[in-house]
């Protein structure tokens, strides 16, 4: 039988197709079975798994609702989909949604999967204010970050490792309040047997290996993908050697960071210095 193989990490729609093959056939079930179960024909459902038609969110909630996946590949066909990104970033989130890993190093901001809704918004409000996004973008981010989040409240979520520079504990985006709750809402999160926060004190000064926003993505067959940003653009890398050289930086910089316990103990005293 001819069987077209799909490179996952090619575009979105290979991503999603080849997902749907691996959830199908973990099933045990053939493209007629699926497409029986879905009411599409098999020829539909083949074309989708090789990437030759894309599909429908409805085909997505279909697909999720038949395999038992949860939401992944409706969040794998929104991701693919959503504008007023930076280039590059599309690609980026529907492959975080098929990471059994996710390793990160902000140095500014929250992260995007621990951001409350409050400080999410303000980030917004502020790059609407600056004109670097429409207010229909920025209302679309915040939509497609509430669905992004889904990844870490599933039944089986990805083990998520985030380092994040103390200035991001510190700048007190949205003003006290909305800082009070993303620090609690921090604190919260630490305590999910699946995530890991670490702190990299100020004190690390030059020995931070990172000048940006970086992350890895660590897929069910060991593979590694990075991902890092410019002003202006988002970039996937897939190449051996700096993924390698990522992947020991980072590896340098979880030695160098608080423990966690260190890390939930500064955030702690942070959130108490907000106090009224």
């Amino acid at each position: 039988m001819n069987r077209k193989k799909l490179d996952p990490k090619s575009s979105p729609r290979a991503a999603f197709g080849s997902q749907l093959r691996i959830s199908r056939e973990a099933r045990g079930w053939s493209q007629i079975i699926l497409g029986e179960r879905m009411g599409y024909s098999d020829s539909y459902i083949s074309a989708v798994e090789t990437g030759k038609k894309s599909t429908s969110r409805k085909f997505a909630r279909s697909a999720d609702a038949a395999l038992g996946t949860g939401q992944t590949l409706e969040l794998m066909w929104v991701g693919g989909r959503r504008k007023g990104f930076l280039e590059g970033f599309p690609e980026h989130a529907a492959q975080e949604v098929r990471a059994s890993e996710i390793r990160i190093f902000e140095p500014n901001m929250i992260p995007g999967l621990l951001q409350t809704p409050a400080y999410a918004a303000a980030l917004e409000i502020a790059a609407v204010q600056r004109g670097s996004v429409t207010q229909e973008q920025a209302d679309e981010r915040l939509k497609f970050l509430a669905t992004r989040q889904k990844i870490l409240r599933r039944a089986q979520p990805p083990l998520y490792h985030a380092v994040l520079d103390e200035s991001c504990i510190r700048r007190p985006v949205g003003g006290p309040d909305v800082m009070r709750a993303q620090l609690d809402f921090l604190c919260e999160m630490a305590s999910q047997p699946h995530v890991i926060i670490q702190i990299a004190p100020f004190s690390l000064a030059e020995h931070v290996p990172f000048r940006g926003f970086m992350t890895l993505l660590t897929f069910a067959d060991r593979s590694v993908v990075g991902y890092a940003e410019s002003v202006e653009q988002g970039f996937v890398v897939r190449g051996d050697e700096t993924v390698r050289a990522w992947e020991r930086a980072y590896d340098e910089l979880q030695v160098g960071a608080l423990s966690k316990t260190a890390s939930l103990e500064l955030i702690r005293r942070v959130r108490e210095e907000l106090l009224p």
